[in-house]
């Protein structure tokens, strides 16, 4: 077990490491759980379906640099999952797709860094999701940025030939019985 699952296990909280010390990481909100839990079941059911690679969510940790993160939701290629494939340990490649959801407790210097650290790592792509403004922000680099509004469908020919999801149903909220 990392140092970080036992810390995470044992305090009941997540932790990224940053800068040789751990750093805690902001717990989510229903509504981020619930973006975040939407974009799996969509992007994992695709992916696994399309044998395309692996798709993981927030618990999952990613040696990014010097730095361990744990990105909300992220993929890896099937053709850049190591021979021996999941381990128990966190994995020693950056993702090639980052996914962020953004809390209203999340401080921007710190998502920004975050960004600029999964390039550096040689992650293809950087999505930041704001539950807040209702958007995507997509980042083929840290400073080439495109934004989705919910009229616009989330995709990526490069990573993820095919798949394509409505910003919309991401922030939709669970139905109530009347």
């Amino acid at each position: 077990m990392s140092p970080a699952t036992e810390i995470a296990f044992e305090t009941d909280q997540e932790y990224e490491f940053v800068d040789g010390h751990w750093e805690a990481k902001e717990m989510g909100s229903a509504k981020h759980g619930g973006v975040s839990t939407r974009l799996i079941i969509r992007l994992g059911g695709y992916v696994e379906a399309n044998q395309l690679g692996g798709v993981y969510g927030p618990d999952t940790t990613f040696q990014i640099g010097q730095n361990e993160r744990l990105p909300d939701v992220s993929f890896i290629s099937a053709a850049r999952i190591p021979e021996e494939g999941e381990t128990d340990e966190k994995w020693p490649v950056a993702p090639d797709l980052a996914i962020e959801v953004i809390s209203v407790n999340d401080v921007w210097s710190k998502v920004r860094r975050k960004l600029r650290e999964y390039f550096a790592a040689g992650v293809q792509q950087v999505w930041l999701i704001s539950p807040e403004e209702r958007q995507v922000e997509i980042y083929d680099s840290p400073t080439q940025i495109s934004v989705l509004t919910e009229n616009d469908d989330l995709t990526n020919e490069k990573l993820l030939p095919g798949f394509h999801c409505r910003v919309s149903e991401l922030f939709q909220q669970p139905a109530r019985q009347q």
